[in-house]
């Protein structure tokens, strides 16, 4: 393989990697996977010594992660009493949240889990703030794995880079 085209497969990889840490936090990006894609681009370089093996272990946990992170926000959020409705109302909260800076992506998706399950229960308010803490609690768990999994990744992108 030329150096040329090796040389751009480890740019591409970088970049599919901070894209994939992107996608930890913004709902439309897939995360893990693209994070992957990433090291398996960086496989391909010369300039990257990422085995098999660890593509194949990477890629379990890409997978895994994924779906954890669909499962958690749905059982935490009805381990709290909560309803489908808290769950839809953090996603689109940490969407609306997305556009007003860093403060609104931590409480975009608390606020829409509240304003969710509040439309749920036809304005009462019982078990409505103990609803959105558990969609919330989710949502946190959630997005925090799929970080540490993510950062994980570009370490051995960086790692594999001076080997």
């Amino acid at each position: 393989m030329s150096s040329g085209l090796s040389l751009i497969l480890c740019i591409v990889a970088g970049v599919l990697l901070l894209v994939g840490f992107l996608g930890t936090f913004v709902p439309v990006l897939p995360g893990a996977p693209l994070a992957w894609a990433g090291l398996l681009a960086a496989h391909f370089s010369q300039y990257n010594s990422i085995s098999y093996l660890c593509l194949i272990i990477t890629a379990v946990i890409a997978v895994v992660v994924s779906i954890a992170d669909n499962i958690f926000p749905v059982t935490m959020t009805k381990k709290a009493g909560g309803s489908k409705y808290a769950t839809t109302g953090a996603t689109l909260g940490l969407i609306v949240g997305f556009f007003t800076g860093p403060w609104g992506i931590i409480l975009g998706p608390f606020f829409g889990a509240l304003i969710g399950e509040f439309i749920n229960k036809k304005g009462q308010t019982e078990g409505v703030l103990k609803a959105a803490f558990g969609a919330f609690s989710g949502f946190l768990l959630g997005t925090g794995l799929k970080m540490i999994t993510v950062l994980g990744f570009i370490w051995v992108y960086v790692i594999s880079f001076f080997r």
